[in-house]
C-alpha cells in the first residue's frame, strides 16, 4: 500500500493507519484543501483517499478535476457521524461506473 495515502480528520486518518496505510495526513479542515492540492500534484500517490468534508472547501473546477482524475484516483470518503454521506451505491456508481443497486 505504498502508493495510497489518506488525508482528513484524525478519525479518518487513524482508521486507515490501523489497516496498514502508513501515509496518512491529519489536517485541520481549514488547511485540508491546500494539503490535497500538494499531494495531488506531487505525483507520489496513485490513490488519494480524502475526507468528504474537504469537498466544500474546494473550488468547483478543482472538485471536477479530482472527481474525474484517474491517476491519481481521488476518492472522497464519508466521515463517521456526518449525515450528508454519499451512499455506497452512489459511491460505487461514481468510482466504478457501475450501478449495484435497484
Amino acid at each position: 500500500m505504498d502508493n495510497i495515502c489518506v488525508i482528513g480528520e484524525r478519525e479518518v486518518a487513524m482508521g486507515f493507519k490501523l489497516i496498514g496505510i502508513n501515509d496518512t495526513f491529519i489536517v485541520d479542515i481549514n488547511e485540508a484543501a491546500l494539503k490535497l492540492r500538494e499531494i495531488f500534484s506531487s505525483g507520489k500517490y496513485n490513490v488519494i483517499l480524502a475526507s468528504q468534508s474537504i469537498q466544500k472547501y474546494l473550488k468547483e473546477d478543482e472538485l471536477n478535476l479530482y472527481n474525474t482524475s484517474i491517476n491519481p484516483l481521488v476518492v472522497f470518503i464519508p466521515v463517521p457521524g456526518v449525515t450528508e454521506e454519499e451512499s455506497v451505491y452512489e459511491l460505487a456508481k461514481r468510482i466504478l461506473g457501475i450501478d449495484i443497486g435497484d
